[in-house]
């Protein structure tokens, strides 16, 4: 219902938003987590006291499978009404800058639980799955905390743009999550760092390492392909070889040592420019320059991990992790192989675990997709984790998708777990159909 005091393009949305809520809530899924973590925040929202944060907005699309098009548009409008407001730009700074403490809260908790789930000795199943349940949440609260922040830092700079100049980024490529962010070129002040032509402008960064001479390949994805020189190295570093446009490892048919060299090249380069990004407060963006590593050839990602986890920034390896873990089913089994391939075992196996909140059909595709690839071991990983993780009757829908690829190989992952384990999937097995009497 629209209210006299409220802007007529936020009366728009709240009224949209008000048809989601209640096909989201026949759903079941996010808008049940939001009613819970906060009733009352959510009701000023749907009444239009308040803007409903666009992650939030997103993921009730999702759940009720609808396109974010004219939920965008009507957000957009209704954040500029709502910003326009007597005090509307003071309020929008406080928020985020508290939004910027919830997002280190969170850095501070992943780091701490990932300590705890990998000490010596390690934690008991019980402590394990709840340390590993708590990772999950706090992992969703630190990406859901860095999108925010990106979207709060757009509107100000709408807000405080003189009339007639590019409009600033909405902040949609960090909540859209890293397929859509590496498919979107940004655009406005905020992204200057990316032109060249920009880069003298730039004041300089907070102490950062220095690169190695030679200077180091640009991050890749869409907003960087097809372009011969860095975007963030230093101003005198010369430009790194052009990116190969085929997506490959970019190094034209040279031996593993020049593609070794040149994925550290990659991952100094892309670390430079987090910490640079990081040190200017532009922490949204540093997100989408992650999210952008998951675009490129999957060969360079350990050498990306290693070199996050050199500069302190292990938390972001994480994060990344758990952003991986949404790719397709083809591309997180190449992610998963080449972590494997690279001695990264137990990154492989957390990002396999990770992949496990997704439906059976697409669980089916990440195993054909291993399987595929010759990566039985990854593939037994996977099922193993599914095993561990969900019912005996989940396990038999998975295997009703493709009885031939799954049934044998749930089998050999629950005999692996434990006679009972083996004993509860023969039975759903049977129960459901699966397999014969």
């Amino acid at each position: 219902m629209t209210v006299a005091h409220i802007p007529t393009r936020m009366a728009e949305f709240t009224h949209w938003l008000n048809g989601l809520a209640a096909r989201a809530e026949q759903v079941g899924g996010w808008w049940a987590v939001f009613a819970e973590r906060d009733p009352e925040g959510l009701r000023a929202c749907l009444d239009g006291t308040e803007l409903l944060p666009w992650d939030v907005v997103e993921s009730l699309l999702r759940d009720v499978g609808e396109a974010p098009g004219r939920g965008r548009d009507l957000y957009e409008a209704a954040a500029g009404a709502h910003d326009r407001t007597p005090g509307g730009a003071e309020a929008l700074a406080a928020r985020r800058d508290a939004m910027e403490g919830e997002r280190r809260h969170a850095e501070a908790r992943i780091e701490a639980l990932e300590r705890r789930l990998g000490a010596h000795p390690a934690p008991g199943p019980e402590d394990a799955a709840r340390l590993a349940h708590d990772l999950a949440w706090t992992r969703d609260d630190h990406a859901r905390a860095t999108a925010r922040l990106t979207d709060l830092t757009a509107r100000l700079a709408r807000l405080h743009a003189p009339t007639g100049q590019g409009e600033a980024p909405s902040g949609r490529a960090a909540a859209d999550g890293p397929a859509t962010a590496a498919r979107r070129r940004p655009r406005g002040a905020r992204y200057a760092w990316t032109e060249a032509a920009d880069a003298a402008e730039d004041a300089a960064p907070a102490a950062v390492p220095e690169l190695p001479v030679g200077g180091g390949e640009p991050p890749r994805g869409a907003r960087f392909r097809g372009r011969t020189g860095s975007r963030t190295a230093a101003p005198d570093a010369p430009a790194p070889e052009a990116v190969a446009a085929d997506g490959t490892d970019g190094v034209g048919g040279a031996g593993g040592a020049d593609e070794a060299e040149e994925a550290a090249r990659a991952a100094v380069n892309a670390v430079y420019a987090l910490r640079r990004l990081r040190s200017q407060g532009r922490t949204g963006e540093a997100h989408v320059l992650l999210c952008e590593a998951l675009g490129g050839p999957p060969g360079r990602l350990p050498a990306l991990a290693a070199e996050l986890h050199r500069a302190g920034f292990g938390a972001d390896w994480g994060t990344l992790l758990w952003e991986a873990a949404s790719l397709p089913p083809a591309r997180l089994a190449a992610v998963a192989g080449a972590l494997a391939d690279a001695g990264r075992a137990e990154d492989c196996e957390q990002l396999l675990r990770q992949g496990l909140a997704r439906p059976v059909e697409e669980l089916t595709g990440a195993v054909a997709a291993l399987v595929a690839e010759a990566r039985e071991r990854e593939a037994h990983a996977l099922l193993t984790a599914f095993i561990r993780v969900r019912t005996p009757e989940e396990a038999a829908r998975l295997a009703a998708v493709d009885p031939a690829l799954l049934v044998p190989r749930l089998g050999a992952a629950a005999r692996a777990l434990s006679a009972a384990d083996d004993r509860a999937l023969r039975h759903a097995l049977r129960v459901g159909g699966v397999l014969g009497p």
